[in-house]
């Protein structure tokens, strides 16, 4: 018996060699990752939705590998820290979705960082949400091209003004076409090299905007339009993936590309999701639940269904195990590689523990149960839909879930770092901007909507009416500043001043600029967040700022008309 077992030892060791000599001797594989926004994982046909067709990305089921279990968040940053750091995001400092609470600490590696430092290309295109300025901004975090937006949503999707590294642009036509034209350039120029391509698609996420060709499918059917819309969104989505699938084709890069297909929350609404508890922001299954698709010609056999349970704090370790990478950083990861599930040597796989947290709820899943928030107790294999609470019938499982969620909260949750609302930087880089999500007002000035990304300052009425940024300046010296605004031709004339610890620089509005708000025409269904407007950029010269905590107030004097005019951004240039 003895000498059985230490031939399956040194038969496992031989294995494990093995493979990874086989990764070392191999070309580096190319990675392609697709992170979808509010999809759930009903909103695929390959996971049995019969109303609308996914035939681009459910090919990757058939080419690769399904997981029939994976897990994320509950909600869009926390997952994205997840994803890019392998560690549950209160580690990361994730606690939120706006008001710094969304911003990734910068002592934490990146997944694009350890693909970097192994001579990868990288690259992002697409909404990124774990902070807006330089050092949180992706061109600091490891990626080298990033097109897109940094905050949680964006107002409006069709040649909006867009982020390309640290300079606001126009973007060209429908936003996640255009996003996918960037990573086809960025393929096509890189295709040279390995590259590492993240795909943060921003929909199906509201604003509820398609082009017309998507949308006419579902017009006419007996659905919501919120929910014609979200489906109209996925198969413009399955449309660009197979663009990308298209492309790797036509550069021959195929068959070393790992391509990754997965989502960052449940739905965003209360449509098919086979029967599933819960939406985004739950932490039930059906909010946590999502898609989880990768193909490897070379190395993952076609048509594999794994039924293990994993997660998004899974995809670094299992990446970089993939590409014979160690991950960069000394800090510990939750998640685990699920190479071995995927080559197939992982059968002697150890059951686990996934914590999903959000909002004060804490949801534990292990390969068969689910214990809720409320610590209700579920056998997510008999009972997938959550409804009947087997707590009493088996108190043990019971209580040794809650303790291990106890034990969770206390050493992950209530041990997180820059919990609450983080000072944005300035001076992390030559251009800083300010946006409005990140200011606070006094007086009666309000938001363009009662959600902060994407939203703008109006009713700026009196003198005694401010906008307030504390910020972090990272590096002190002279720098010009710029208004982004918008004022009606009768409120020309009233005089802007930006105030620091350090100095005073005053403007006065000279030009009308007067907009329209953007994005009715194009909502399918009625909107929470704010609605975009051209906004304008003015000169008002030199601010001195000293290293350091500051605060800059906006303020207005000379008010001739019955307001100031609406604020979008401050831009601050640091002079040489």
């Amino acid at each position: 018996m003895k000498s059985l077992f230490l031939s399956n030892v040194v038969a496992a060791l031989l294995l494990s060699l093995w493979s990874t000599a086989a990764r070392a001797e191999s070309p580096q594989p190319n990675v392609v990752i697709f992170l979808s926004d509010d999809q759930g994982w009903g909103d695929l046909g390959v996971h049995g939705n019969r109303h609308l067709a996914t035939p681009n990305i459910d090919s990757l089921a058939t080419d690769g590998a399904m997981f029939d279990r994976f897990y994320v968040c509950a909600v869009c940053a926390p997952t994205r820290a997840e994803f890019l750091t392998g560690r549950y995001h209160p580690r990361a400092g994730v606690v939120g979705v706006d008001a710094g609470r969304e911003r990734l600490n910068l002592d934490e590696s990146t997944i694009a960082q350890t693909f970097k430092s192994a001579g990868y290309a990288t690259a992002a295109f697409g909404k990124w949400h774990n902070g807006s300025q330089v050092p949180y901004h992706p061109n600091a975090r490891g990626f080298d091209e990033f097109y897109g937006f940094c905050s949680g949503h964006w107002g409006h999707y069709f040649s909006p003004m867009l982020d390309h590294n640290g300079e606001m642009v126009r973007g060209n036509g429908y936003i996640v076409d255009d996003f996918t034209d960037h990573a086809m350039a960025f393929m096509e120029k890189h295709r040279d090299k390995p590259f590492f391509l993240y795909l943060p698609y921003p929909t199906p996420h509201s604003p509820m905007q398609v082009p017309d060709e998507f949308f006419k499918k579902f017009e006419k059917t007996e659905f919501n339009n919120h929910t014609k819309a979200a489906y109209a969104m996925c198969e413009n989505i399955d449309w660009n993936v197979g663009r990308i699938l298209k492309k790797l084709d036509d550069l021959n890069l195929a068959e070393n590309t790992i391509v990754i297909y997965f989502s960052d929350n449940g739905p965003n609404g209360n449509r098919w999701n086979d029967g599933m508890r819960g939406t985004k922001g739950s932490t039930d299954e059906g909010g946590v639940r999502v898609p989880f698709l990768i193909r490897w010609p070379a190395r993952i056999k076609p048509g594999i269904s794994i039924p293990q349970i994993a997660a998004g704090i899974d995809l670094l370790p299992t990446l970089s195990d993939a590409a014979g990478i160690k991950p960069l950083g000394d800090k510990p990861l939750d998640g685990i590689s699920l190479w071995p599930l995927l080559e197939g040597t992982g059968e002697e796989w150890p059951d686990r523990m996934i914590y999903n947290y959000w909002n004060g709820s804490l949801s534990v899943r292990t390969q068969q149960y689910r214990l809720d928030r409320q610590g209700r107790l579920y056998d997510m294999v008999a009972d997938p839909g959550q409804r009947n609470d087997i707590s009493g019938k088996y108190p043990e499982q019971t209580a040794a879930l809650k303790e291990a969620g106890d034990t969770w909260k206390r050493d992950v949750y209530s041990q997180r770092r820059n919990q609450g609302s983080r000072l944005p930087p300035v001076g992390g880089a030559p251009v800083t901007l300010l946006p409005a999500d990140d200011g606070r007002t006094s007086g009666g000035i309000t938001r363009s909507s009662r959600w902060p990304n994407c939203s703008y300052f109006t009713n700026w009425t009196k003198p005694s009416d401010s906008i307030t940024w504390s910020v972090d300046v990272l590096t002190a010296g002279e720098y010009e500043v710029e208004l982004w605004y918008t004022c009606p031709a009768d409120a020309v004339g009233s005089t802007i001043t930006l105030q620091s610890q350090s100095g005073t620089v005053s403007a006065k509005i000279t030009e009308p600029n007067d907009p329209p708000a953007i994005g009715a025409a194009e909502d399918r269904s009625p909107r929470d967040e704010s609605f975009v407007k051209d906004f304008k950029p003015m000169n008002m010269g030199v601010l001195r700022l000293d290293a350091g905590t500051d605060k800059l107030i906006l303020s207005a004097s000379d008010i001739p008309g019955s307001s100031v005019g609406e604020v979008r951004y401050i831009r601050l240039t640091l002079k040489k």
